[in-house]
């Protein structure tokens, strides 16, 4: 049995991998969709990126190894952030259409213009939130901008996890990851998967995601 880590993107909270838990669930692994600070009913406005990687890096001490840590979008940065604190526990990374960082990146620096004026239009109200855009599932809630801004420092162990794994969704327009895809598809260290839906990989095709997933144990 192995333990899947599950990491929203932006705005989301662990209820955006239920169907994707259920059916990990359904084939005996154990699976924790996470809510991280801020993103849940307790606003957390101060929260910064190395707070949510604390969090996953806890959660990931509280278990046994064979690990898979999977995130989406902007979960990619904890991702890494808690690979690299604790590589020797993970048993696979899955980054799905996330950022894949170096030391010293932020979201900020990764993402491209429209998303960064999405960022700063729906911080207008105090600067340290950032609303949901509209479009999104009502149960969405402001995101720490401290999280996007702040940048990731990597010392590179989190390249010591033998499996890595990049799920490009390639249904939508504007992607921010496109240019990531190509490259790590070049790159023998990894496997990459492209599917033919929109950004949110979790709630739009649970059923090819989980199947990658389970494929790593």
């Amino acid at each position: 049995m192995a333990t899947f880590i599950l990491i929203p993107g932006g705005w989301q909270g662990g209820w955006v991998y239920q169907r994707v838990a259920d059916i990990l669930a359904a084939h005996g692994h154990k699976a924790l969709p996470i809510t991280l600070s801020g993103l849940g009913d307790t606003p957390a406005p101060t929260a910064n990126l190395e707070t949510h990687i604390s969090e996953v890096v806890d959660i990931v001490r509280s278990h046994r190894d064979d690990l898979v840590i999977v995130g989406q979008s902007y979960g990619g940065m904890i991702v890494s952030g808690a690979a690299d604190i604790e590589p020797s526990r993970i048993r696979a990374l899955v980054y799905v259409d996330a950022y894949v960082p170096d030391s010293d990146d932020s979201v900020w620096s990764l993402t491209t213009p429209r998303f960064r004026d999405m960022f700063v239009a729906g911080a207008k109200v105090d600067g340290l939130n950032c609303a949901p855009p509209p479009s999104l599932d009502p149960r969405c809630r402001p995101h720490p901008m401290g999280t996007f801004l702040q940048s990731i420092k990597l010392s590179g162990r989190w390249r010591e996890v033998r499996r890595k794994i990049f799920v490009g969704a390639h249904g939508w327009e504007g992607s921010p990851f496109l240019d990531l895809y190509q490259r790590l598809n070049q790159d023998p260290e990894w496997s990459t998967f492209s599917l033919d839906c929109g950004h949110n990989v979790a709630r739009l095709n649970p059923e090819a995601l989980t199947e990658i997933l389970l494929a790593q144990v």
